[in-house]
């Protein structure tokens, strides 16, 4: 049997239909302004063709493609939903369409979806992860030409456009929280070594303990995995050494644990015992009491990052001016934390 081939319509179709010239019909298609009567005649044309623009053509006139990647390490963190609203509005301000990937369920590194830029598939990528990253792929990311945006780790290079949470700031102000209630004796539950935030929020620990005159007890920090059950867990460890007053959970998910924990030990909260978690997921509102955290601003990066993306693939700005933006968490106080 032949094979019979279907055409749809083009503009040459749209143009004859309209009543005017294939440039206007270009041109109106491409968001130029054309006469009102036309502009009717246009619309109407389209809609009774069904016509749709082909853009593949159009990509190849244009030499972009109108699409960004953004790629994350798992798509399931939930960390991910307020940042990706922050790329998509930037990006449908812009005109351009958004392509998800997650380079975990692709069984792919994240480094290799800069082929996408390499093949012309998008005009810019987008790496989200809040894992530490190799240095070697942070050098290719530095020296490659194309239009890129790191949110999370950088590890602290020159040269590229990255975008996170100010971390070490967000625990100094806990700290300093805690002391402004009387307390003086601190304990801390830090989070795995892979997450790039851990060490930074550690630092913003010592920092503001050395800062406000406390005395910095090895003993008092211990080690989770950032989920409930590892804050738990840490915490039973920490109520066996005694001595402090408050413990800072470096995650939400660590501070409910430890909540659980001292608890289970007999311990009233706040009144006997103060906790802080970071982050300010849904469930830190809503366990008893509430848990005083700290929200980190997760559209704000989308957005930053989205920004300095397009500012690279307008030629407005190049990625290694400005570099690095580190944006100020707010301290959320709420029901778990007393005076001493």
């Amino acid at each position: 049997m032949e094979r019979v081939i279907t055409v749809g319509p083009t503009i040459h179709d749209v143009a004859r239909l309209a009543g005017t010239s294939k440039s206007t019909v270009s041109r109106y298609l491409n968001g130029q302004q054309v006469k009102k009567a036309t502009q009717e005649a246009l619309d109407k044309a389209i809609k009774e063709l069904n016509f749709h623009r082909n853009a593949n053509a159009r990509r190849l006139v244009l030499d972009r493609t109108n699409s960004i990647a953004v790629v994350v390490d798992n798509i399931s963190n939930i960390f991910y939903s307020g940042i990706i609203r922050g790329i998509e509005g930037v990006a449908n301000l812009k005109g351009y369409n958004c392509t998800f990937l997650s380079w975990t369920s692709n069984y792919a590194e994240e480094i290799s979806f800069l082929n996408l830029l390499y093949e012309g598939q998008v005009d810019g990528v987008i790496l989200v992860s809040f894992q530490k990253r190799k240095d070697e792929d942070l050098e290719r990311i530095r020296d490659s030409q194309y239009p890129i945006a790191l949110i999370g780790d950088h590890g602290g290079k020159d040269g590229i456009f990255a975008v996170d949470v100010d971390n070490a700031a967000g625990v100094y102000d806990i700290v300093g929280y805690l002391h402004s209630l009387g307390h003086r004796e601190i304990a801390y539950i830090s989070g795995p070594q892979h997450a790039a935030a851990n060490q930074h929020r550690f630092n913003g620990y010592l920092q503001a303990m050395e800062a406000l005159g406390l005395t910095y007890r090895p003993e008092w920090v211990v080690e989770s995995d950032w989920s409930s059950q590892g804050g738990y867990q840490a915490m039973q460890q920490l109520l066996e050494r005694k001595g402090f007053s408050a413990v800072i959970g470096s995650n939400d998910e660590a501070a409910t644990g430890a909540l659980r924990a001292i608890q289970e030990h007999g311990l009233n909260v706040p009144k006997q015992m103060s906790v802080v978690g970071y982050d300010d997921i849904s469930i830190s509102e809503w366990v008893y009491p509430s848990l005083t955290t700290v929200r980190q601003p997760f559209e704000a990066i989308g957005r930053k990052a989205a920004e300095g993306l397009f500012q690279q693939i307008e030629g407005v700005q190049d990625k290694s001016k400005e570099a690095i933006h580190l944006l100020k968490p707010k301290l959320i106080v709420r029901d778990s934390c007393g005076t001493k």
